[in-house]
């Protein structure tokens, strides 16, 4: 059942000096992003609020829960100029061409998807129990793990597996992703699976309840995933001593044509005006900056455009 939480977040004064002078009628924009128990959905919370002490309030910003970066790409089909989704670049590419999880499925309005700004990227954690004895990879093997359902990291999760040998070698839990912590505490699964950006609020609520490892990849093991390597430093969950190496994906905010050029760049130009902000209570934000806008394959949409303009960012042509 679909979960909306209307945040009291406005967003988006819709400035006088913009094209078109300011805007008269208060906007409303949807932001759907992930579960309410993972960092994407607190992102989503916290974006509201930067827009909030931002602007004016022009535009009142809902944070909608979701059950993943497919379902947010489904659902451009049905909804309107309100819409701003959070999902890969590489699934907006994939909807667009019709392969993968979207074979079957195309519609003309994925081809209105446009960028608006990067957020913090997917990172890959793989969280067992300390008295599982789980040291690597292989020693999964007979282990009851938790991928969840629907999402992004639990399609990853299936498929680092597959690739690693263990098809068929775990036993899957079929529990919600949002009972892995207590799963996990009550000895009802080994570990679970889980993508979103470090620190994330379940490894935390998991790592502070119970003992538990979190699992490096070899650079060999990622290089055979063909994602970003990344690396959690140790401290950022408690009893972790060492860093930790593993993946990432970039993931990026996208609304579509539908939306006016105004509201597009009002929502970009407030987003990145107050990342440093953001920063200063949620580490996560700090690792965005310009060179995270190369995570952006497509096309970015007109009104998010004339702020990177303004502002001096260096735009590809594909993003043009």
């Amino acid at each position: 059942m679909k979960f909306t939480a209307t945040i009291a977040a406005a967003a988006l004064a819709v400035t006088a000096g913009l094209a078109g002078g300011q805007a008269e009628a208060q906007e409303r924009v949807t932001y759907k992003s992930a579960k309410s128990s993972s960092s994407y959905y607190q992102m989503g919370v916290q974006i509201a609020e930067a827009m909030k002490a931002g602007t004016e309030g022009n535009v009142i910003v809902t944070v909608e829960e979701s059950q993943g970066s497919v379902q947010n790409v489904m659902e451009v089909r049905a909804r309107g100029a309100d819409y701003v989704f959070t999902t890969p670049p590489a699934l907006v590419r994939l909807a667009q061409e019709g392969k993968a999880m979207f074979e079957g499925k195309s519609d003309p309005s994925f081809d209105e998807i446009r960028a608006l700004f990067p957020i913090p990227s997917l990172t890959m954690h793989f969280v067992t129990a300390k008295s599982a004895g789980v040291e690597s990879f292989a020693d999964l093997e007979g282990k009851t793990i938790l991928l969840g359902k629907g999402s992004f990291g639990a399609r990853e999760g299936q498929k680092y597996l597959e690739m690693f040998g263990l098809e068929g070698k775990v036993e899957l839990a079929e529990v919600e992703l949002s009972n892995a912590v207590a799963a996990l505490k009550n000895g009802q699964i080994d570990g679970f699976v889980t993508a979103g950006s470090y620190p994330a609020p379940n490894v935390i609520e998991a790592a502070a309840s119970t003992e538990v490892d979190i699992l490096s990849l070899t650079d060999e093991q990622i290089a055979e995933t063909k994602r970003t390597r990344l690396v959690i430093p140790a401290g950022t969950y408690a009893g972790q001593d060492a860093d930790i190496v593993t993946t990432s994906l970039p993931v990026v905010a996208f609304a579509t044509t539908k939306m006016s050029d105004d509201v597009a760049y009002e929502l970009t130009k407030t987003f990145w005006e107050q990342r440093e902000a953001m920063g200063e209570s949620a580490p996560w934000w700090l690792a965005v900056d310009q060179a995270l806008m190369e995570t952006i394959t497509g096309q970015i949409h007109p009104g998010a455009i004339r702020y990177y303009k303004e502002a001096g960012f260096t735009l590809s042509d594909a993003q043009m």
